[in-house]
């Protein structure tokens, strides 16, 4: 006896859709026509992978920088949008990123925001930001953080641009509805410490006895600028001495002096070396990852897409995406992604050995 037909008949699909549209009148809807939607048995993201060429965008960015002034656009920034996330501003579904330019003598007017920033400084020379009223010159490779709510500055004091990488939570920030911004006629907040104060006080393997105002239960790091030049010395100290993750090859989280964790509450980054013929093994998580080159040439397999990269290019990985890179030559790889936030939740997990 064959088991009873589950197809609707005709009368029962209308009775359905009037009785749908009847609920929709009081703000109704039914979740057995949306829950596979809502609990996907995967993840589903909207970010697709994507690769941005240093050279095309550099062009760009030094062809708006003769059209506005750094005053006119408060900051000239060039987003890099995601092609899955048309008009949304944004590289990922929870992050925001960009390169910014300031021409010489440019100075950016302080503000302040909700939202946490990083910056991957990537070419020129005498350029500052300054953090609540603490100034950090910034080189080549250097990491450089602005806390939420924290008053922030740049200037470019040299005869050449500068241009740096951006990386905020924006995105997370917007969907909990908490953004607050406060703009200031100053470009410059007073100086509260002298140059190099943090780096002083936390840029060793030695902390003040005295937190001097800084907390162990502080959300983001005191230390303002990780300076790339000590992170390439310990990423090269590793290669030699072992051993080689087969996922990752080298890599460095950068850390919260203060507790060992994440150096900001909602993103993570980090710093990673694969030696020149070297391919990473299958690997996947749910951390939206944005990647910027930092050194060297090679090539990624990112869930289905395939990226040549060299020296100052940018490219995604997005949630859950299987990826796979191969240098070659030495190649150094900065990366930031919503790691922190999604493992205080309790939602972060990987695959390693990830089917292609």
């Amino acid at each position: 006896m064959s088991a009873p037909s589950r197809t609707p008949s005709p009368e029962q699909l209308h009775a359905r859709k009037a009785f749908y549209e009847q609920i929709g009148r009081q703000n109704l809807a039914p979740l057995w026509e949306r829950v596979k939607g809502l609990v996907p048995r995967a993840p589903q993201p909207a970010a697709q992978p994507a690769h941005w060429k240093y050279p095309e965008v550099r062009a760009s960015l030094l062809q708006a920088g003769a059209l506005l002034s750094a005053e006119e656009a408060e900051r000239r920034v060039l987003i890099l949008e995601n092609p899955g996330l048309p008009g949304k501003s944004q590289i990922t579904g929870s992050l925001f990123s960009g390169l910014q330019l300031l021409m010489p003598g440019e100075k950016a007017h302080a503000h302040r925001h909700t939202a946490s920033a990083l910056r991957l400084f990537l070419e020129g020379s005498s350029a500052y930001t300054a953090v609540n009223g603490e100034r950090t010159v910034m080189a080549r490779g250097d990491f450089v953080i602005t806390p939420g709510w924290t008053w922030h500055d740049h200037g470019n004091e040299g005869a050449e641009p500068v241009i740096w990488l951006d990386g905020l939570d924006v995105p997370i920030v917007n969907l909990f509805d908490t953004s607050f911004a406060e703009g200031s006629e100053e470009t410059r907040i007073p100086a509260s410490r002298p140059e190099g104060d943090c780096e002083a006080r936390y840029g060793g393997a030695l902390l003040p006895d005295a937190a001097d105002g800084a907390s162990a239960s502080s959300l983001s790091s005191p230390l303002l600028n990780y300076r790339y030049v000590r992170a390439r010395e310990s990423l090269a100290a590793m290669q030699r001495n072992g051993p080689i993750d087969p996922c990752h090859g080298v890599k460095l989280r950068y850390a919260n002096p203060l507790t060992g964790g994440p150096a900001m509450p909602t993103m993570s980054a980090a710093m990673q070396l694969l030696a020149a013929g070297f391919q990473t093994t299958p690997y996947r998580s749910t951390a939206g990852t944005v990647f910027v080159v930092v050194e060297g040439r090679g090539r990624s397999a990112i869930g289905g897409a395939n990226f040549e990269w060299a020296e100052g290019d940018v490219f995604v990985a997005p949630s859950w995406a299987p990826q796979r890179h191969r240098a070659e030559t030495d190649a150094v790889l900065f990366s930031f992604s919503d790691r922190a936030a999604q493992e205080k939740l309790g939602i972060w997990r990987e695959e390693r050995g990830a089917r292609e």
